[in-house]
């Protein structure tokens, strides 16, 4: 299964929210996408999983026009500033319990123990999200949204924004892509470079350039999910 961005943008009351581009992601595989903070991230990926209208362009769905309901099924957005970040003051069990409900999975006690007991995260329950690691934020909250079994794409938003080793994060991204998600995650440029992506700084019109795929990585032995989409 594979979503395509072509030519799409999203307009703002003064400025793009998202200039103009064209982007491809398939389940079982892991694509990185860079750009300055605050150009892009957020639009993309309200745009690229069917939560927000593109003012220009066409979102498509293994070739045909996208249908936003039908793919706001089969897609989740993590950790999105602003949209669906959770609040600083929940506990990490309290995101759990949220978290759990939203992908339609029991959300009782037991079940949030369970869930945190298989993460060795279990005393962890009580501290506040905003306490936790930015690795063990973004396994929690990926975890959640991929625990709803219509999920094939997920969007992970700037996970460097919570400090710590880029490489947890796009390692959690690849082990995702080879369970035969589609993964799309949005960075900054410097953490790019961090992952060894050749970039320059940014400087004039590439500071407000839209994000753009600087990694991809496909695992041919990932699971083929597309015939249960359909």
């Amino acid at each position: 299964m594979q979503v395509v961005l072509d030519g799409v943008a999203v307009d703002g009351r003064r400025e793009p929210l998202l200039a103009t581009m064209d982007l491809a992601w398939s389940t079982g595989e892991a694509v990185l996408v860079a750009a300055e903070p605050g150009h892009g991230h957020t639009a993309l990926a309200l745009a690229a999983t069917g939560r927000l209208a593109p003012s220009a362009g066409r979102v498509l769905v293994d070739g045909g026009e996208a249908e936003p309901a039908a793919l706001r099924t089969v897609s989740a957005v993590v950790d999105v500033p602003g949209v669906n970040e959770p609040d600083d003051a929940l506990t990490l069990a309290d995101v759990v319990a949220e978290g759990l409900a939203l992908a339609g999975r029991p959300s009782r006690p037991r079940d949030v123990r369970a869930f945190l007991d298989e993460r060795a995260l279990s005393g962890d329950r009580d501290r506040r999200v905003d306490q936790v690691s930015g690795a063990v934020r973004t396994s929690v909250l990926a975890g959640l949204a991929v625990s709803d079994p219509a999920v094939r794409f997920v969007v992970l938003t700037l996970p460097d924004r919570h400090g710590g080793d880029p490489a947890g994060w796009w390692d959690l991204a690849r082990g995702l892509a080879a369970t035969g998600l589609g993964v799309l995650v949005g960075c900054t440029r410097s953490s790019a470079r961090d992952l060894g992506v050749d970039l320059p700084p940014a400087v004039g019109d590439s500071r407000h350039a839209p994000p753009r795929a600087v990694r991809r990585e496909t695992f041919s032995d990932a699971p083929d999910v597309a015939e249960e989409v359909r």
